[in-house]
């Protein structure tokens, strides 16, 4: 206690030395905290994302000529074609398991007596919901049956069918309208968080309803045998080029066909997020580091000023090991107080940035994607970086310490 009460009377008499100690402390570890939470609430949106999708998956979209060929100008509006799935289905079977098609039919009034809601109503293959991940509540999704028979069945969204009833699951098996048409739901799938809702039905059935005659709105698919990066822009060279063919296109017009590969685009997620976990631990280290070198040089300062003080504590009979404990303890507990503000600091920077950052939701245009998740560190990690800052402190007060303990006292009281 005694100790203790010394260390808090040295404290006050040296209250800037101690802040000086104290912030770069404090600072050191709260920048670390502060950019590894902001780097994993980034890192942990990406990967929320790419759940929503099957990785081993290509999605194909129509696009616009760029560039002139066989007397055709650019700028052409290139619509996907019957015979673009065919080619698909017959010509790269090497590499694609299953094909299918997604074609959408956007403001669709969905009601069930005096409820409705508007919607997509939007025409799907059987595969498509291990494409897109769609998570069935209850009942079915899509099925064969559905497609080759043109069945006027409907897969809706949760919090679609709750603004249609109070019984979502009990709305299964019932029928409700789409426009004119009566459709019986034989399933309610999780809508995605900040995702747009749709409500599926067999392709088929949506591009008779509304005469789409042989255009498919998007192809998809899922694929094998393309495990490096090379071995898919190989692919998907070859495969834009034959589907070009069918709409008199350049084969190397990159506009005319639009390619969603969802495994390069994972791969390079993946990279990217390697890189971003190095350079966020790199930065963040040189930031503890700075903090470290502040305190070193600080308890160098404070050890040198305090010789005087030793000599005397010696001249009247102080023990080396007593001068060498105090400075010890000094720093062990100036460096754990500070460190332990820096650490709640952090943590609360983090929790602000996930009230506020981590509600902000972007429109891709696809779907509805938030840009920040969970912008936590390991409690592991708060921890280990207060104390390697303790530790830094006190072995930084060590060396001149144990020169401080041994110097005669005749010296140490000519010190200025």
């Amino acid at each position: 206690m005694e100790l203790l009460n010394e260390i808090w009377q040295t404290a006050r008499r040296n209250k800037l030395r101690t802040g000086l100690t104290g912030f770069a402390v404090a600072w050191g570890i709260f920048m670390l905290i502060v950019l590894l939470g902001a780097g994993n609430g980034l890192i942990n949106a990406q990967l929320r994302q790419s759940t929503r999708f099957l990785s081993n998956s290509m999605k194909i979209f129509g696009g616009e000529t760029s560039k002139p060929y066989k007397g055709l100008k650019e700028g052409r509006d290139i619509r996907l074609k019957e015979r673009d799935l065919q080619t698909t289905e017959s010509e790269f079977s090497a590499n694609i398991d299953e094909t299918g098609a997604t074609q959408d039919q956007y403001a669709q009034t969905v009601s069930r007596g005096q409820q409705y809601v508007n919607t997509t109503l939007t025409g799907v293959y059987p595969n498509h919901n291990r494409i897109d991940k769609t998570e069935m509540l209850y009942g079915r999704f899509i099925n064969k049956i559905d497609l080759d028979e043109k069945r006027k069945v409907l897969v809706l969204g949760d919090q679609t069918a709750a603004e249609l009833t109070n019984d979502v699951k009990g709305l299964v098996g019932e029928y409700v309208e789409v426009g004119s048409f009566a459709f019986r739901v034989v399933g309610i799938y999780q809508e995605p968080q900040n995702a747009r809702s749709n409500a599926f039905t067999a392709y088929s059935t949506l591009n008779t309803m509304f005469n789409k005659s042989d255009e498919v709105g998007n192809i998809e698919f899922t694929f094998h045998g393309l495990p490096t990066q090379q071995a898919n822009e190989q692919f998907e060279s070859k495969y834009r080029a034959r589907l070009n063919a069918n709409h008199q296109a350049a084969p190397d017009d990159e506009r005319s066909i639009w390619i969603w590969n969802r495994y390069t685009q994972s791969m390079q997620m993946n990279t990217g997020i390697s890189i971003i976990r190095m350079a966020l631990w790199i930065v963040g280290l040189f930031t503890l580091l700075s903090g470290i070198v502040g305190v070193s040089n600080i308890m160098l300062i404070t050890v040198k000023e305090r010789t005087h003080e030793f000599g005397i504590r010696k001249a009247i009979g102080a023990k080396p090991w007593s001068i060498l404990r105090l400075i010890i303890v000094e720093s062990v507990i100036i460096t754990t107080f500070f460190g332990y503000i820096g650490m709640l600091l952090g943590i609360m920077a983090n929790e602000y940035m996930d009230a506020t950052l981590g509600h902000d939701v972007i429109d891709t245009g696809l779907f509805k994607a938030t840009m920040f998740v969970d912008p936590t560190v390991g409690l592991d990690v708060c921890l280990e970086a207060t104390m390697v800052m303790v530790v830094a402190g006190t072995f930084a007060g060590l060396v001149p310490a144990m020169k401080a303990a041994r110097i005669r006292p005749i010296e140490a009281l000519r010190a200025e």
